[in-house]
């Protein structure tokens, strides 16, 4: 006999502390994944529209396989020869830029984060670092001094504010006047460094602003942006662990963004549910950071790593998903906008990552947090999982596995049609 949801809450609270996160009003109990489907205790089946960490699909038969037979062979640290970790390395570094040439593996995104600071700080001997003022990066100590930096006084971090046309920082702009408007906050930041005598380590963002909400950007900002920092004698950092492996219909938001950055970091998809990351940049400035830090992580850079990470990647190569990432979605993304909903003011996003920014007033933009909550349940109690995000919690988050196909496409845009119906 199954425990109840409310016992298994008081459970979870006795044994994880009162407060840990749980998704929707009503939480469920998820028992069995499969492809794009999850299942609950009561047999119930969800469209999971938001969890990017199975992204060839939950319990994929060729990744489960893979692990497997990693896992009875051996999995040892990475302190011995092992001719698998440096196959899958070479496969994922010849996936990025050129100038991109050595990788770091660890565990999770924040220790990518964690380690793409160190090589800037010590590749270029500064400290300061330059995020946005509504990103988030991880959790530890140094990288959570990034999460929602606006406002926060460190004098090694600077904030600025994220690029959007939809709720510019003044109106009335053309896209290369707000651009200038945007970038001046990058140009006050670095001049502040240089004023409190701290010299520049590099700038950090998410290729697409993906915590941001997802935004539309001023052309060139990325580039622009890029290049200050450097004639600054600073890196600039992509975090592609929500953006990257063909979230965005290529395999790097970077790529979507126009930019090459000088340090990309990686997380959550690259195992499809096994904690993988790393980070990539161009070979002098991995060699400085492996001389120089003495880093290493138990068990990254594994041979089950390595075994899971190429089955993730053979997925993705064997069924196109890159090019299935960039036809479903843009198939969703229109059918999206031909929905009516005075409440939703804004459909963007690129390849399956689309952000609904639910608004209160159309002529003001204003976002409307409460009315993007009753849309995610409304939503999961049809079926379909989905979250709220963004710098105002009010952008419905879609974020499907990269398997998803057009059919579960028309059967999402049935049941939102449906909701916002019933609500509105």
């Amino acid at each position: 006999m199954q425990d109840s949801t409310e016992n298994l809450i008081a459970r979870r609270e006795r044994v994880l502390g009162v407060g840990a996160p749980l998704f929707y009003e009503e939480p469920i109990h998820i028992v069995r994944g499969e492809g794009v489907f999850l299942f609950d205790a009561d047999g119930k089946r969800y469209i999971d529209m938001y969890n990017n960490v199975p992204c060839v699909g939950h319990a994929n038969p060729h990744v489960v396989e893979a692990m497997q037979r990693q896992a009875a062979t051996l999995n040892v640290h990475s302190r011995y020869l092992h001719e698998g970790v440096l196959e899958y390395a070479e496969r994922l570094v010849a996936k990025h830029d050129a100038s991109l040439e050595r990788i770091v593996f660890t565990c999770t995104g924040t220790e990518a984060n964690e380690v793409a600071i160190a090589m800037a700080r010590l590749a270029t001997e500064g400290r300061g670092i330059i995020c946005t003022d509504r990103a988030y990066h991880g959790n530890t100590a140094l990288v959570s001094k990034l999460t929602w930096a606006g406002g926060r006084s460190d004098p090694e971090i600077r904030s600025v504010r994220f690029p959007e046309t939809f709720r510019p920082m003044e109106e009335g702009l053309s896209e290369a006047e707000l651009a200038d408007r945007y970038l001046a906050d990058v140009e006050a930041a670095i001049e502040s460094f240089a004023a409190d005598g701290v010299p520049l380590a590099g700038m950090l963002v998410c290729s697409l602003f993906a915590n941001e909400g997802l935004p539309n950007i001023p052309k060139g900002y990325m580039a622009r942006a890029a290049k200050m920092v450097r004639d600054a004698g600073g890196l600039f950092i992509a975090d592609e662990v929500q953006a990257g492996f063909c979230r965005s219909g290529r395999w790097w938001g970077y790529e979507v963004t126009d930019f090459v950055p000088d340090i990309v970091t990686m997380g959550k998809p690259m195992g499809s549910g096994l904690p993988l990351a790393g980070t990539v940049a161009r070979a002098d400035l991995v060699d400085t950071f492996r001389k120089r830090s003495g880093y290493f992580n138990t068990f990254a850079a594994s041979p089950l790593q390595a075994a899971v990470g190429a089955a993730v990647l053979d997925v993705i190569e064997t069924e196109k998903l890159e090019e299935r990432v960039a036809d479903v979605g843009a198939y969703l993304r229109g059918g999206l906008r031909k929905i009516e909903c005075e409440a939703m003011g804004d459909v963007r996003g690129h390849g399956l990552f689309i952000g609904l920014d639910w608004v209160s007033d159309r002529e003001t933009n204003a976002p409307d947090l409460e009315g993007s909550k009753r849309v995610v349940d409304r939503l999961k109690d049809k079926g379909f999982l989905t979250s709220n995000a963004g710098a105002h919690f009010n952008v419905v988050k879609l974020r499907p596995p990269l398997v998803f196909e057009r059919q579960h496409a028309d059967l999402f845009l049935t049941a939102f049609e449906e909701t916002v119906r019933e609500l509105y």
